[in-house]
């Protein structure tokens, strides 16, 4: 419990610090945030923002993860090792579309299948390489079961099992991207997800078939020490919230979102609470699913769109809504959503005894 607390104290402490330091290199090499043209009009006064801050995030829950254990003398485990390689390489792609953005002086970096790809590529690597490494008790970091909030009795093929991944953390990874369209919105969002992470992590470890002698245990390789790494990333996200709150100082760009969203999504994978992601990301699901409709109902009916703008919250802009105000109910929408969310997953854990 100890190493939750270390983990994420000093990762806000170092966002905190760091944040400025990076703000600084930033602006003097002039690495800004390019605004689209079609975008909302308030926007285009942020171009310029320094981005890119995204590595403060990855470098900051990283080393509080390590220094914590260090510090209590506990080994890292498997599971949290994989999800943070999930994150880095997705955090690599993110980088690379926020140079090729700064080097064009244009909103585009990467196509969207290059970027896809690179995604998927990296999501692979992940499933294929969590369903190896059996640990004492037999166990890998993730199962060949389908989640929700444990394990089902729907087994699923090594292909299936690396495919729903996929599915899964490109979804998650793009959903954080799409949220990242205000000052402080995806990251106020993802402190949220991630202390949700920490309760049931601590929970499932407390009840793991490890400890106790119930028929309703928890079959989770590394829940405890994942939610160790949930705390690091909960404060690097709270660190970096101070400058990115509106007036944003600086934006955590694709490496930010892409990093933070693939980190969701495989922590979500090895706690095994898969389909409860759903809820517990309940507002990067909102806004995915904006774009999709958008998208899909432009299309079918010949340019007509449902909402003025997509993702959900430009739509709220061009209805006169303040940036301040519509990220504050969109935090609320995501701490309800993260609410029912545990709630599911108590309520799952009471009526099973």
């Amino acid at each position: 419990m100890k190493g939750i607390v270390i983990a994420g104290a000093l990762s806000l402490l170092f966002s905190f610090i760091f944040t400025p330091v990076l703000i600084r290199t930033l602006t003097q090499r002039g690495v800004g945030q390019m605004i689209r043209d079609d975008g909302p009009q308030s926007h285009h006064v942020k171009r310029g923002t320094p981005t890119m801050g995204g590595i403060i995030l990855i470098f900051s829950s990283i080393s509080a993860y390590l220094l914590s254990h260090a510090i209590t003398g506990v080994g890292i485990t498997a599971s949290a090792v994989l999800v943070i390689g999930l994150m880095v390489g997705l955090g690599l792609v993110g980088l690379l579309d926020d140079w090729l953005k700064i080097r064009r002086q244009q909103s585009l970096g990467l196509s969207a299948r290059e970027k896809l790809f690179g995604q998927a590529l990296v999501a692979g690597v992940f499933a294929y390489s969590g369903l190896q490494f059996k640990g004492s008790s037999n166990l890998a970091p993730i199962s060949n079961y389908l989640s929700g909030v444990r394990d089902t009795s729907i087994k699923l093929g090594v292909v299936l099992v690396i495919v729903w991944i996929i599915f899964l953390v490109l979804g998650s990874s793009n959903g954080v991207n799409l949220t990242d369209g205000l000052d402080g919105l995806a990251s106020g969002a993802a402190i949220m997800t991630f202390l949700s992470f920490i309760v049931i992590g601590i929970w499932k470890f407390g009840q793991s078939c490890s400890r106790v002698d119930v028929s309703q245990c928890y079959n989770v390789r590394d829940p405890l020490d994942i939610a160790v790494l949930s705390a690091a990333l909960a404060g690097a996200c709270a660190g970096f919230l101070w400058w990115n709150a509106s007036p944003a100082k600086i934006f955590m760009g694709d490496i930010g979102s892409l990093a933070l969203g693939g980190a969701i999504a495989g922590i979500a994978v090895v706690l095994r609470v898969e389909l409860l992601l759903a809820a517990l990301g309940g507002l990067f699901v909102l806004i995915t699913l904006s774009v999709i409709i958008q998208t899909g109902y432009f299309k079918i009916s010949g340019g007509k769109r449902v909402f003025k703008m997509a993702p959900l919250q430009h739509h709220f802009e061009l209805l006169g809504w303040g940036e301040v105000t519509i990220v504050i109910r969109f935090w609320i929408l995501a701490g309800m959503s993260v609410a029912g969310g545990l709630g599911l997953f108590y309520g799952q854990w009471v009526v099973s005894q």
